[in-house]
This record gives structure tokens, C-alpha cells and sequence, in this order.
């Protein structure tokens, strides 16, 4: 089995082009224009937010801090990579990318973002761009910004990995793997969520910027909110509980991992220990056909069970689900796609078209809704938290 990326890009390149050539005649284009993105600038400010690469255009290149270019796609033809690298001495121009994936492409380096418009073959034909629309291409010629159709499509079937993506994805998990290590060896030595979120990310060899998601770094009572966002400096503070969400990126695709420690043996460390064999139930329920909203329910009917088994709740589990009482301790969804997005695209698509599979009654956040399919990375969060927003 091939394990080296750029060994397995050739045929990830074969099935996008396919899955793209499909779609644009469906839909009745051309070809396509896929625009890396660029950075915008704060409100009243020189400084740009951190920069977000278009999924859509490192789907196609391994590349995601490439701001002001293009990938051009008309069928039959080899794909252009319009690499914008400027005359820049303010800050350091992109450095051309090397290794086998680029013989898949036409390279053409721009000095001017906008030479790309002579590039991307628009005249005469129906080009459908695809990323974050600007002004400055309303004249370009394109036949349509963002297709609804077009795209629901790409992301419907974006949902099924090629063989590379599933070896990115492995590499991205090994280097968060690495890093909740450190962060939890962080935070047994003393340190605070602050100097655990540096282990994490010294680790893992990732700025926050190139983290897929912030990380949640959070001691004790913290751990209550669900996207808890502070990174807090004190070190001397209780050491109940660390809960750690947190992530990593290989080539653009995400690694998703969450876990919980107890400092001390007692009723927590117990739920813990519950949580983790669970878990491993709703892991062994993942299989090709399966509905994953069951799935769901079936988290929260065990999520009840636990709850009844420490004493925490009474009554029947099946009747914690159906009044809802189990979604006060388990208030998100059991988890989602996981790929060039950390929620990845298209979870409720029925089909090609963007119908969507409606959520199970009364369980208004998961995410996804799909029959399970050969090639889909889907994450399996279980987990019981004490809201006073919720408990009250």
C-alpha cells in the first residue's frame, strides 16, 4: 500500500478532474477558475486577519498560504497554476513550490495577480470561478461567481477521500497525536492553558494561524463551554479536570482530536472512564450504510445510560432521549465530516443537488445526516457536560 503523498497525488488529480468534468457539463460550463483567496484587512486598519486558504483550491494543490492565484481547469486539457509571487520587498514573496505533484500542472509565475486573467482561458468560452469574489473580476469575463449548482455538487462528492487524502489526514492525526501529549505532559508539570497551548502547538510545529481551529485549552470548570476561547495564563489554579480539543494540518487537511483527564480518582474520573468505553461503542457502530444520525442517537441513549449508571439522573434512558433530557448534558452533535475543513462541507446533502437530510426531531446541531460511504473521515465526539445555562 502507498504510504508517500506525492506518490498517490497522481491519482487523486485523475479523480478530481473527473469528478470536475462531470460537474461542469451537468451544469453547463466550460471550465472552471478555482481563486486561492487573499487576505482582508481589519476595519480601519494596515494588518490583514489571518489568511484562509479557498478548500476548493488546495483540494486541487498542496499549497495553502498562496494568496492572489489561480487553478484553471478546462476539461482535456492540463491544469494551469497561476502562482502569484510579487516583486515584494516589504514581505517575502512565496517561494515556487517543488515535488512531483507540480509536473501535473502548467506552471505560469505572475508578477501581477491580475495576468491571470489572460490565463485562465475565458474567452469565448463559459468559465465558472470558484472562491472568494472580488470586485476586480466583475470585468474578467467569468459566466458565473460561485455556482449553487456546480457546487453542490463538487461538495457532495468531496465527501468520499481519495487514497491521498486519506494519507494526509493520517499524517495530520499522528502530528495532533504528538502535540496532546505534550499539552497533557503541559499540564501535569504545572503549566497554564496558556504555556499547554504553546507545548501543543511547539509539538506539533504549528503557529496558531496554521492550526485548522483554535485550540481549547481548558482547566476545570472551563471545560464547560462547548468553544471555549481564552487561553489563561495563571499556573496556580485548581487541577480538577484538562480538557483539550485541538488539531493539526498536513497539506491542508484537518486531524480533529478531543480529550479529557481527571486529576483525581473519584466520580469524575469515573464518567471519564465511562466516556472512553462508549466511545469506542459509537467507533465500532461506523461502518459503510450506516445512517449516521442513528449513530447519534445511539450516543445519546448511551450518554443516558451513563448518566443513570452514576447517579446523576433517573427514569429510562430511552425516555432521557425522547424528552431531551439527555441534550442538556450532551448538547452538540456526535460529530461530523472531517477533511479540508474541520466540518466539512456537505454533511446534510441527500444527493448531488443539495437536498438536504433533515436532522433528527429536537437535535438541532449535528452536523451530519448521511448514509456512510466507503472513503468518508467522519469524527465521533460523545461527551457530558455540566451547563449551569443548561441544568437550570
Amino acid at each position: 500500500m502507498k504510504s508517500d503523498p506525492d506518490a498517490l497525488y497522481p491519482d487523486h488529480l485523475v479523480e478530481l478532474r473527473m469528478r470536475m468534468d462531470r460537474a461542469l457539463a451537468a451544469h453547463g460550463f466550460d471550465g472552471v477558475a478555482i481563486y486561492s483567496g487573499s487576505a482582508g484587512f481589519a476595519f480601519l486598519d494596515d494588518h490583514s486577519y489571518p489568511f484562509r486558504t479557498n478548500p476548493h483550491f488546495k483540494h486541487w494543490v498542496p499549497l495553502t498560504d498562496l494568496q492572489q492565484s489561480f487553478v484553471g481547469y478546462l476539461p482535456g486539457q492540463k491544469p494551469v497554476l497561476c502562482f502569484h509571487q510579487p516583486a515584494d520587498y516589504w514581505h517575502k514573496p512565496p517561494t515556487l513550490p517543488s515535488g512531483s505533484w507540480l509536473g501535473e500542472f502548467s506552471l505560469e509565475v505572475l508578477r501581477d495577480a491580475d495576468r491571470a486573467r489572460d490565463l485562465l482561458g475565458l474567452d469565448g468560452r463559459r468559465i465558472a470561478f470558484i472562491g472568494e469574489w472580488q470586485a476586480r473580476f466583475a470585468d474578467w469575463g467569468f459566466a458565473a461567481a460561485n455556482p449553487e449548482g456546480l457546487l453542490n455538487e463538487l461538495h457532495y462528492h468531496r465527501a468520499v477521500k481519495t487514497p491521498y487524502e486519506l494519507e494526509c489526514m493520517r499524517r495530520a492525526s499522528l502530528m495532533a497525536a504528538r502535540g496532546h501529549v505534550a499539552a497533557r505532559d503541559a499540564f501535569t508539570s504545572g503549566a497554564s492553558e496558556f504555556e499547554t497551548h504553546l507545548a501543543y502547538c511547539a509539538a506539533v510545529g504549528h503557529r496558531d494561524e496554521d492550526l485548522p481551529y483554535g485550540n481549547i485549552i481548558a482547566f476545570n470548570e472551563n471545560a464547560a463551554v462547548l468553544h471555549y476561547q481564552h487561553l489563561a495564563h495563571e499556573r496556580d489554579v485548581p487541577r480538577r479536570s484538562f480538557l483539550i480539543d485541538a488539531g493539526a494540518q498536513f497539506r491542508g487537511y484537518a486531524a480533529d482530536i478531543t480529550r479529557t483527564y481527571s486529576t483525581d480518582d473519584g466520580e469524575f474520573a469515573d464518567l471519564v472512564r465511562g466516556m472512553d468505553e462508549l466511545q469506542l461503542v459509537l467507533c465500532a457502530a461506523i461502518r459503510s450504510d450506516a445512517d449516521y444520525r442513528e449513530i447519534h442517537l445511539l450516543a445519546h441513549r448511551l450518554i443516558a445510560g451513563l448518566l443513570l449508571d452514576a447517579g446523576i439522573s433517573a427514569g429510562d434512558a430511552d425516555d432521557a432521549v425522547a424528552s431531551g433530557l439527555s441534550s442538556v448534558f450532551f448538547p452538540h452533535g456526535i460529530g461530523h465530516l472531517l477533511g479540508l475543513q474541520v466540518h466539512d462541507i456537505a454533511g446534510l446533502a441527500g444527493d448531488a443537488s443539495g437536498a438536504e437530510i433533515p436532522r433528527p426531531a429536537g437535535h438541532p446541531y449535528l452536523r451530519l445526516t448521511r448514509r456512510l460511504e466507503p472513503g468518508f473521515v467522519v469524527t465521533i465526539e460523545p461527551g457530558i457536560y455540566f451547563i449551569d445555562l443548561l441544568l437550570q
